[in-house]
This record gives structure tokens, C-alpha cells and sequence, in this order.
């Protein structure tokens, strides 16, 4: 096989071709699995499935793009600086999602569900106490879990692989644009009714992944940071929605808090997204 001419394709081409690999070797496992048993793996097929995207990049890095070190080239390198990015960037989409919330508080937009915080402490302590710590050690370690590894798998899609690809050859702006619109795309396919009323959530998933992309490029390509920032906003919010600890007053528009309790779906979440988007434009780069 010609790599050299694979690798001489522009960046639509060989991101094209890439899928279609990806699926050809995917299909001939997945198909039959899922004739046989059905939904039931539909979980196992996805991780099955995103095991192989990092096994074909590695592939595909080596003998096609010719990159020593693929995993590294698309942003992802196991070093301290690299976690210390990524501890760095969870914190930071942790606090970033309890300002938010505490500002909507403060401002009467948001009320805090007061039958677990403000119940008798007779009450909280018998069956009260027990709902309480069921919902919240519920919430907090399989938040964390699940919002780390949506947080790597969808960073290492299109933050890593996707952009990089991109910026080979073409604009940095060009890059950013076309890959965050590619992320705020996938993540909208819906039926007509319902895009028509989350309108607001595509901007948020645009404004989302540009600050994601420029905390990759202020860390000089490492993913550590966006890894981190991803994980801590979708870790708070599933712990948040979770345990309905917020409920919106209806003191504003719905489009204003977040359209469905989606915080990127409303214009303060919109607001706060733009604002460390242009943190991350401001910040010199770290070495």
C-alpha cells in the first residue's frame, strides 16, 4: 500500500478515509454482537469502538504520517506536566460551574431544594441522612468516573486527533472554527422540533469547544488542560443534576439560565464559556 500518497491527501481526505477504515474493521466485530445480544452491548461496541480509534491512530500515525511518537503529536503524553495540566483544568471547570450556579443563586434565578439542607437535624439524621449520602456518594464518584473518560475520549477525538489533522493544513482560525463546529454538529443531530428549541445549546457546544481548543494551544499542544476543564464542567453538572440539588425559579427565560437545566444552553453559560475562551486567547503560552 502507498502511504506516502495517504498522507499527501488533504486534511477532509485523509480524515474521511480514516473513519472508513476505522469502520471496516470495527463492523465485521460489532455487527454480529449486536444481532446476537442485542442493546445489551451497546456500551461494550462504543468502547470497543473508541479502543480501536486509538489503536488506529497509533497505526496510522506511525506508518502513514510518519510521527515518532503519535499519541504525544496529538496531544496526549503521560508526564507530571501533563497531569499537573489536567489537575489544573479539572479544578478550574469545577469552580468555573460553582460560580455559575452560586451567581444564579445570588441573583434569585436558581433556588437551592431545601428538603436535604435546611430539614431538622431529628430528621436528616434517620431516614433524611440516609436519602442524603445515597445521593450524593451516588453522584460524586461516578460523576468523576464517567466525566474523566467522556472528558479523554471526546479531547482525544477532537481536540487531539481532529485538530491536529486539521492544522496541517490549514490556518490555525480556520482549524479552530472547522473543529468546533464539527464537535457542536455531532453532539446536535436531534429531530427538527427539538434543534428548533435548544437552538442555544449549539452556540454553547461552539463557545465550548474554542475555549478547549485554545487551553490545548496555551499548554503548547499538550491535552492535559482541556482534558481537566472538560471533565470538571460535565463532573459538576452531573453531580448538580444528579441530585437536583438547583431547581430555576422561572424569575427569567429559560434561554437565560440554560434551556432543559443544560447550563451551555442559556446565555449566562454561553457568557462564562466566552470568558475563559478569551482567559486561555490572553494567558502567555505555557511551556
Amino acid at each position: 500500500m502507498n502511504f506516502d500518497r495517504l498522507n499527501s491527501y488533504k486534511a477532509p481526505v485523509r480524515i474521511i478515509l480514516f473513519l472508513l477504515t476505522l469502520l471496516v474493521i470495527w463492523l465485521p466485530i460489532a455487527a454480529p454482537l449486536h444481532l446476537i445480544f442485542g442493546e445489551s452491548v451497546g456500551v461494550a461496541l462504543t468502547i470497543l469502538l473508541y479502543c480501536g480509534f486509538l489503536g488506529l491512530i497509533w497505526f496510522w500515525g506511525r506508518k502513514i504520517s510518519k510521527y515518532a511518537q503519535p499519541f504525544r503529536y496529538y496531544g496526549l503524553a503521560f508526564t507530571g506536566k501533563n497531569g499537573r495540566d489536567f489537575l489544573f483544568g479539572l479544578g478550574l471547570g469545577c469552580i468555573t460551574l460553582i460560580i455559575f450556579c452560586f451567581l444564579q443563586v445570588s441573583l434569585g434565578w436558581l433556588a437551592v431544594q431545601t428538603t436535604t439542607w435546611q430539614a431538622p437535624l431529628s430528621a436528616r439524621l434517620l431516614p433524611a441522612l440516609g436519602v442524603y449520602f445515597v445521593d450524593w456518594q451516588g453522584a460524586i464518584l461516578p460523576g468523576l468516573l464517567t466525566s474523566v473518560g467522556v472528558g479523554f475520549a471526546e479531547e482525544m477525538l477532537f481536540r487531539g486527533w481532529l485538530l491536529s489533522e486539521l492544522e496541517r493544513d490549514y490556518s490555525k482560525k480556520t482549524a479552530l472554527i472547522s473543529a468546533s463546529l464539527v464537535f457542536a454538529i455531532l453532539h446536535f443531530i436531534k429531530p427538527l422540533n427539538v434543534i428548533l428549541a435548544t437552538w442555544s445549546q449549539f452556540v454553547g457546544l461552539v463557545m465550548l469547544s474554542v475555549a478547549l481548543v485554545l487551553a490545548r494551544r496555551r499548554c503548547n499542544g499538550r491535552l492535559g488542560v482541556s482534558i481537566g476543564l472538560h471533565s470538571g464542567l460535565v463532573w459538576c453538572y452531573y453531580v448538580v443534576n444528579t441530585t437536583h440539588w438547583l431547581k430555576p425559579t422561572g424569575a427569567v427565560p429559560e434561554w437565560v439560565t440554560g434551556i432543559n437545566g443544560n447550563p451551555i444552553a442559556g446565555v449566562m453559560g454561553i457568557a462564562f464559556l466566552s470568558a475563559i475562551a478569551i482567559g486561555f486567547s490572553w494567558v502567555p503560552k505555557k511551556i
